[in-house]
């Protein structure tokens, strides 16, 4: 996709307002690897492989959360050394079914997010999030169950 082009792909991104309409039109397209369904993705910008990305169904991305497919220190290293001796490191970003990625959290390359997972706000993913978990923090570390939290979740609603 030419630069241009990626400009105003993203601006049509950004104009459906509202996660749920941005998340069917990026699905529409394509956009990413695999997206299911009834997904809601606040965020506009998915960085330069949203091929490398996919969701399963019922993921809810809040905003600002940033997802890096790939490293490039190489290209630094590179320029320092005067070669082309190091490689471009990149990879997949999985999100199982069922999972939440709070606000500002960044996920990084090579990360498995879990079904029935939840993901605080501020956290940065760079390992495995195992299935039915509650993770958060920098790194982000399992913190809790998902079905107590949605026990929990219940339990505050009938109060």
């Amino acid at each position: 996709m030419g630069r241009l082009s990626r400009y105003l792909f993203l601006l049509r991104v950004f104009i459906h307002a509202g996660g749920y309409k941005r998340a069917e039109f990026l699905r529409a397209k394509h956009y990413f690897r695999a997206q299911g369904e009834h997904c809601y993705l606040q965020p506009w910008n998915f960085g330069t492989e949203p091929h490398l990305i996919s969701f399963g169904s019922n993921v809810h991305v809040a905003s600002n959360v940033t997802f890096i497919n790939h490293d490039i220190t190489c290209m630094m290293f590179n320029y320092m050394d005067k070669g082309h001796r190091y490689r471009l490191r990149q990879g997949k970003i999985n999100i199982g079914d069922n999972v939440f990625i709070g606000s500002n959290s960044t996920i990084l390359y090579d990360v498995n997010i879990g079904n029935n997972a939840i993901i605080g706000a501020g956290s940065l993913v760079n390992k495995d999030i195992p299935s039915g978990t509650v993770a958060a923090g920098v790194p982000a570390k399992v913190i809790g169950n998902f079905e107590d939290y949605r026990k929990k979740l219940i339990k505050d609603d009938k109060e």
